[in-house]
C-alpha cells in the first residue's frame, strides 16, 4: 500500500479549507483548528512546513494569520507531499543519484523512474482547487431517491 503520512493528510485538509474560505484575507491557525477538526498544534506544524515551503503565507500580529501564497488551482498534491515529506519517490530505484542497491540483479529497476513519474503526473494534475470543491459522489442522489 502506498501511504502519505498523516501530517500530509493534515495539510491537504488545512490547505483546501484556506481555499475555500480565500475570500477571508488571514485565518488564525486557532481558526483553523476549529473549522477543519485538525488539533490546533498540528495545524501549527502543518503551517510552519507549507510556510517554509512558500505554499502558505504568515502574518505576525493581533490581525495576523495564514493564507495561501498563491492560487490553489497552482498547488498541486505533489507540492503538498513535497512539502511535508519531501520529494515523492515510490522506491530508491526512482530517485536519480540514490541509485538502487540491487541494481546488477534487478531486471525491472530501469522501469521504477517511469512508474514514478506516472504518479507524479496524476497526483500533479490534482489540484488545492479541485480537493476544496465539494464532493462529486456527495452531490449525487442515493439509488432510492434516483429511481423516484
Amino acid at each position: 500500500m502506498l501511504r502519505l503520512a498523516k501530517l500530509t493528510d493534515y495539510a491537504i485538509v488545512v490547505l483546501a479549507h484556506l481555499a475555500r474560505e480565500a475570500h477571508v484575507c488571514v485565518h488564525p491557525a486557532s481558526a483553523i483548528a476549529e473549522a477543519t477538526g485538525v488539533p490546533q498544534p498540528t495545524v501549527a506544524k502543518v503551517l510552519k512546513s507549507l510556510t517554509r515551503e512558500g505554499l502558505v503565507l504568515s502574518s505576525r500580529g493581533v490581525t495576523g494569520g495564514y493564507s495561501l501564497a498563491r492560487d490553489p488551482a497552482r498547488i498541486s498534491v505533489v507540492d503538498v507531499i513535497a512539502a511535508v515529506e519531501g520529494p515523492l519517490a515510490l522506491t530508491a530505484c526512482a530517485v536519480e543519484g540514490l541509485g538502487c542497491t540491487d541494481e546488477h540483479h534487478c531486471q525491472v529497476a530501469g522501469h521504477w523512474p517511469r512508474i514514478n513519474g506516472a504518479v507524479i503526473d496524476a497526483l500533479r494534475a490534482v489540484s488545492i482547487l479541485d480537493l476544496s470543491r465539494p464532493d462529486p459522489r456527495a452531490l449525487s442522489l442515493p439509488p432510492a431517491l434516483a429511481r423516484s
